[in-house]
């Protein structure tokens, strides 16, 4: 099973819906996303949110559809993403995707980044997708990954307080048995020059970037 979650970010931070649509998938909206979602003609099969960003007009509207919905108090000590996050991973699917996660504020935005140590923990394969970035986060192995034409760059930031191990190959700036420690920004923007590269590390948690310049839309 695949769920994605389309949170309430800005709706012009949002991945493009479209190659979704054809994927047989569990869409899943929280607040505004919800509405956004039901405009582009995807139903979701789950709405989870306090929906205080929508108007008294959206909120009819959205009342007009059948959706099972869970409504919770504004007032609440987890965010509404993190509520849907959590049903997700409950849900044990092989894949969860997060769109509408970035973009907007930086305290939701940094949040909803950490948020994917629920998948992680859960031994879930959890990715945020927006116009320019996906993220995933790993723990230690070999990995390999494709060149792909949409994102340019990959870029890995230690999670943990130290990463030990990193080797990178195929990469334009590659690296054997090194230390990226909590901070470092050693391999921001690198780059494949072959059509797939190898990473790997022995200990600690990263989070892998792919992401594309702003004039590439």
């Amino acid at each position: 099973m695949h769920i994605i979650i389309l949170a309430n970010g800005p709706e012009i931070d949002y991945h493009d819906l479209m190659p979704y649509k054809e994927l047989n998938a569990v869409w899943v909206g929280v607040d505004r996303g919800v509405h956004y979602l039901l405009t582009k003609g995807i139903t979701p099969r789950y709405a989870f949110g306090d929906f205080d960003s929508l108007t008294k007009e959206e909120t009819e509207w959205l009342s007009s559809h059948s959706l099972d919905k869970q409504i919770y108090a504004p007032e609440k000590d987890q965010t509404d993403l993190e509520i849907a996050i959590d049903w997700a991973v409950a849900q044990k699917p092989e894949q969860i995707t997060i769109l509408g996660a970035t973009g907007g504020r930086l305290d939701h935005a940094l949040i909803n980044i950490q948020l994917l140590l629920k998948g992680f923990q859960n031994n879930l394969k959890m990715s945020i997708v927006d116009k320019q970035n996906k993220l995933s986060m790993v723990g230690p192995g070999s990995y390999i990954i494709n060149k792909e034409n949409y994102f340019k760059y990959v870029s890995f930031i230690s999670f943990s307080h130290s990463v030990e191990g990193l080797t990178l190959k195929g990469f334009k700036y590659p690296l054997e048995n090194e230390q990226l420690s909590w901070g470092s920004s050693l391999c921001i923007s690198n780059e494949l020059v072959e059509e797939k590269g190898c990473y790997s590390f022995l200990n600690g948690i990263l989070i892998m970037v792919k992401s594309r310049d702003h004039s590439n839309y």
